[in-house]
């Protein structure tokens, strides 16, 4: 590919907005990209970089607008309902599709679009933020220094505040329920049913399983069939939790997920810069085999979720820059190798070792 322009799609956003100013500071003069010009002219003018305004709705009008871009990186929320037409359109444009998504039906959708990624010479990779770029690298780690692993586990610990766009997926999942991956099959469970203890490497924490994007990715990093990811919460939360599930079907409701986001759109600011300095992520996972009686620990610090979302899809959008592969569906690891995330600024190494 020998154009070398990158577009910002959903650059207004917090995390977008983000990603654009870390690109400036690189020396990359991106393209701004999103639905709203108004939105878009004030950061464009400030950076000096060109802007368009451009509808996710006209795949047509989205595929000539990407013709002469190399590498998007979508950051438009939610990607539940904007990542499909993007990817759509980067395949018909010869583009390659990046996002910043956590959302397991987008993994979902990618994978299934592989096929026709790869007859485009087109990579789609989804998730190459802090969803799921650590995770999913520590996976494949995993899974390398123990090929024989029948059961993955994942999770993290982090202080870190949510943007508003983190915080309206999380409402999208409170009508379905939890997640994980047993025999290959991505099952739903009701919200709070897993629990155990976990030392994510700050001290052992009481942890519940999640939908995490993982339970998904993990499983083309790795093929590993049985998948689970938790985060630390308070035994009280749990409970919580779990009596949402009495309700997920009013939670399920429109007018109730539209009442709900419209708290997030008041209320939610994504953390400041120095609020982001001080926040470090502490990311462990498990593999096992227990026919064989084996048992794997792997950890990777990184630097505040946001933080890592922002290098991340630069250092992704770099890759693919210079990218001479075949196309279809990646996961982070399997496009970038699962060094990937030592890689990223305030990234320890990935250690082995035991609780």
């Amino acid at each position: 590919m020998n154009n070398k322009q990158i577009m910002i799609y959903g650059a207004y956003g917090y995390t977008g907005e983000l990603i654009a100013r870390k690109a400036v500071a690189k020396g990359l003069k991106p393209i701004l990209s999103g639905r709203s010009a108004s939105k878009l002219q004030p950061l464009a003018s400030e950076l000096g970089l060109p802007a368009i305004a451009v509808s996710l709705d006209d795949e047509d009008v989205l595929a000539r607008t990407l013709r002469d871009v190399a590498v998007v990186i979508h950051c438009a929320g939610p990607f539940s309902a904007t990542a499909e037409p993007m990817m759509r359109a980067c395949i018909a444009s010869g583009t390659h599709y990046q996002d910043i998504t956590g959302e397991m039906s987008v993994y979902l959708q990618a994978h299934a679009l592989d096929s026709e990624a790869k007859a485009a010479n087109v990579v789609l990779c989804p998730g190459t933020g802090f969803d799921v770029i650590p995770t999913d690298c520590l996976a494949a780690a995993l899974h390398k220094a123990m090929p024989s692993a029948t059961h993955l586990t994942l999770g993290f610990d982090s202080d870190s505040g949510l943007s508003p766009g983190t915080a309206k997926t999380s409402i999208e999942s409170l009508g379905i329920g939890g997640a994980v991956r047993r025999n290959g099959q991505i099952e739903t469970i009701p919200h709070g049913e897993l629990t155990r203890q976990i030392n994510f490497g700050r001290g052992e924490k009481f942890a519940v399983a999640i939908p995490w994007g993982d339970v998904a990715t993990a499983y083309y990093s790795t093929e590993i069939p049985n998948i689970e990811v938790y985060i630390p919460m308070s035994p009280g939360r749990a409970k919580k939790m779990k009596k949402l599930n009495k309700l997920r079907w009013l939670l399920r409701m429109q007018w109730v997920q539209n009442w709900l986001k419209g708290k997030v759109d008041r209320k939610v600011r994504g953390p400041s810069e120095n609020q982001r300095a001080e926040q470090k992520t502490w990311v462990w996972g498990e593999v096992r085999n227990d026919r064989r009686g084996e048992r794997r620990i792997g950890r990777v610090t990184t630097a505040n979720g946001y933080d890592v979302t922002v290098s991340g899809s630069l250092a992704v959008m770099e890759f693919l820059l210079n990218y001479n592969g075949s196309g279809g569906y990646f996961t982070p690891s399997r496009l970038c190798g699962h060094d990937l995330v030592e890689k990223l600024p305030g990234s320890s190494k990935i250690q082995f070792g035991i609780d």
